[in-house]
């Protein structure tokens, strides 16, 4: 699952690369975690929008206190699930999320350092989700995974569903069955640059929430 990623461009770069028209201040950081604010293009009236959201659905679980924090749920498993069917059914509730980077764990546990996963040819690409309105947080979002690629395979076996620059608008706007297609699809692995880092994982566990997959 993808727990980490980062924008490390600018907001007006980011509304060109995705041909956003307005420009938005954000107050979303260059690594974005669940729970926290991210930047996300979506489309109202046949124009795209650049808009901040909090990464994660929040989910209450069973036996949690009322005065209790949501859990974040940040990626999809599975968009034919109950949670999910009836999002991904409307165009309206895809976004395109932003991205120049994502992290994987990987080594020992308590010593587990950062794998950076980017894009060979492009410095900005795309991660499929979905966004809608909540209570609790306002709008927010979550992305879509699917099955790792070649390249990711040695770190884990999951990875979010990235789209090429010719996709944006078929995830956008495509049928139902399109956008399940993309989950079922493998993104091309000679794209993907690994970059194995001593990071710790682990130096901003205190700011993220706990993650959830459904």
């Amino acid at each position: 699952m993808c727990n980490l990623y980062t924008v490390r461009k600018s907001a007006a770069e980011i509304a060109a690369h995705f041909g956003v028209p307005n420009l938005m201040a954000s107050n979303a950081a260059e690594e974005v975690y669940p729970g926290t604010p991210g930047m996300v293009v979506t489309e109202a009236d046949g124009a795209r929008e650049l808009r901040s959201m909090v990464w994660g659905f929040p989910l209450r679980l069973k036996g949690m206190k009322p005065e209790a924090k949501p859990k974040p749920v940040n990626n999809i498993a599975d968009l034919g699930a109950r949670m999910w069917v009836g999002l991904v059914r409307k165009p309206q509730a895809r976004c395109l999320i932003p991205l120049t980077g994502f992290a994987e764990a990987e080594g020992q546990k308590g010593r587990m350092t950062r794998t950076w996963f980017s894009h060979r040819d492009d410095p900005i690409f795309a991660w499929a989700g979905l966004w809608r309105v909540s209570d609790e947080w306002g709008p927010v979002y979550s992305g879509v995974m699917t099955d790792a690629n070649e390249a990711i395979a040695p770190v884990h076996n999951r990875m979010p569903v990235l789209l090429h620059r010719d996709e944006y608008e078929r995830w956008l706007h495509g049928s139902f069955d399109d956008a399940l297609a993309f989950q079922k699809r493998r993104f091309p692995p000679e794209l993907i640059v690994m970059d194995r880092t001593t990071e710790l994982w682990s130096k901003r566990k205190a700011a993220a929430e706990t993650p959830l997959l459904l």
